[in-house]
């Protein structure tokens, strides 16, 4: 399956763009994204109105991602917008989106999504996932979003607290391969602080470019 919906909006801080949220809303409803709608939709019905959680992007590849990159919560400007995009108005977005672009992954090969898949924090201030939500998450965990994009998934991330126990075993169970750390969004976040990792992010994506055009399981 191949999806492109890149209309020259796709880009660092597209979302901020008058009409953007609407357009990408118009399209969760295509086959590639539409079964993550109802997982999302499952979702939202379990947890109840006090969790915010975005849409998945529908500019990314959806179910037929072939690399799948799992941040630890949404941030605020995820919420604002509506979706867990690297198009999102802020540093850390960009930081995803442009060394995976330098590394080749085309966008149509990957999706991204969270952890904890609600925001965590105040209105005005997000804080680091925790024990707590690592509870409620549980029972709600990645492994349904996994096992829906595993007929193409060959590589993925782990972020946070979950770490070997949850993402890194369900991907070995599909025989697709862990990214080593650090994983894309802890390094690619860091960069708004330490700039001087570049080229550590960078090396994180290649390698996931590395065993997309490979197929190998990392050594």
């Amino acid at each position: 399956m191949s999806v492109r919906l890149s209309t020259g909006a796709e880009m660092p801080y597209a979302l901020k763009r008058p009409g953007e949220t609407n357009r990408r809303m118009a399209l969760l409803g295509l086959p590639h994204v539409a079964p993550l709608e109802d997982l999302l939709a499952d979702l939202r019905n379990q947890l109840g109105p006090d969790h915010d959680t975005p849409h998945f992007d529908p500019c990314d590849g959806g179910i037929a991602a072939e690399a799948l990159f799992l941040l630890e919560a949404p941030g605020g400007k995820a919420v604002e917008s509506g979706f867990v995009s690297r198009d999102n108005p802020d540093p850390s977005a960009r930081n995803m989106s442009m060394p995976s672009d330098e590394a080749g992954i085309a966008r149509n090969q990957s999706i991204i999504w969270n952890v904890v898949p609600w925001y965590v924090g105040t209105g005005t201030k997000i804080r680091p996932d925790n024990a707590a939500d690592l509870r409620i998450r549980q029972p709600h965990g990645s492994h349904a979003l996994i096992g829906l994009c595993s007929p193409n998934l060959r590589a993925a991330t782990r972020s946070g607290a979950e770490g070997a126990t949850g993402v890194e075993a369900q991907v070995r169970a599909l025989s697709t391969a862990a990214v080593p750390k650090p994983a894309p969004s802890r390094a690619a976040c860091s960069l708004n602080r330490r700039p001087d990792r570049r080229d550590e992010v960078l090396n994180v994506f290649r390698r996931a470019a590395q065993i997309l055009s490979d197929g190998r399981q990392p050594v």
